[in-house]
């Protein structure tokens, strides 16, 4: 199976697993779950190719296995990354810009754990870039230990089974076959909506409250004359 490259070659789900397999997917998921380093792997069409690959037994492993493992490196991952921003606290909103961190990735991932709290966990495993802040950002919050690994083990099992398994139900469909490559690029594009949607909510709201301002400014002075009186 060819894919088409979602950015460098080296990023492409097809070339990673042909170079690394099954060991070098597992370090990825780990990454992606918890280290800051691993924000920018393409954990769900990496998922999705691997479940493709197992039942087209083109990756010769059992999927109940590559299923099982997968969810294990996601869940320590997660469990990495909680105990990092335990450790590492405040000071990782002060920590500058450089080529593989981003100020405004941490962020948001605050922002998406503030709204919504421990199920963050588990919806997070749904968004790039999020899902390897938030447990950190769980561990800077100092979040119940029992809550997050209920969570944590919860969204590990859902995000690293459910993809997979998603891959390998397809894996055999014709359809998928001939365009592995548009599918691919949907589904990082689907995951990646949410990040979307939150973005323009955030600037539809930045606008309204600007033209509140605006609108608001001479009221201030006919206040003041009816204070006045």
């Amino acid at each position: 199976m060819t894919t088409l490259a979602l950015g460098p070659s080296w990023l492409d789900p097809d070339f990673l697993l042909n170079e690394f397999g099954l060991y070098g997917l597992l370090l990825i998921v780990f990454a992606e779950s918890g280290l800051l380093i691993g924000f920018f792997l393409p954990g769900d069409s990496l998922l999705f190719t691997t479940g493709l690959l197992v039942t087209t037994n083109k990756l010769d492993y059992p999927l109940w296995l590559v299923c099982t493992l997968i969810a294990i490196a996601a869940i320590v991952g997660d469990q990495v990354g909680y105990l990092f921003g335990r450790k590492v606290g405040p000071s990782l909103f002060n920590r500058p810009d450089s080529k593989f961190f981003k100020q405004e990735n941490v962020t948001k991932a605050h922002e998406f754990f503030e709204k919504y709290g421990p199920k963050s966990l588990v919806l997070a495993r749904f968004v790039p870039i999020v899902r390897t802040f938030t447990p950190i950002i769980a561990g800077v919050s100092r979040m119940n230990y029992r809550s997050f690994i209920t969570f944590n083990i919860v969204g590990g099992i859902l995000w690293g089974v459910g993809v997979t398994l998603l891959g390998a139900a397809l894996g055999n469909v014709e359809f998928v076959h001939k365009n592995i490559e548009m599918i691919l690029i949907g589904i990082v594009l689907l995951s990646v909506l949410p990040i979307a949607i939150e973005f323009l909510r955030a600037r539809s709201k930045s606008k309204k409250a600007a033209a509140t301002g605006q609108g608001g400014a001479p009221a201030a002075p006919q206040r003041g004359r009816h204070a006045k009186r």
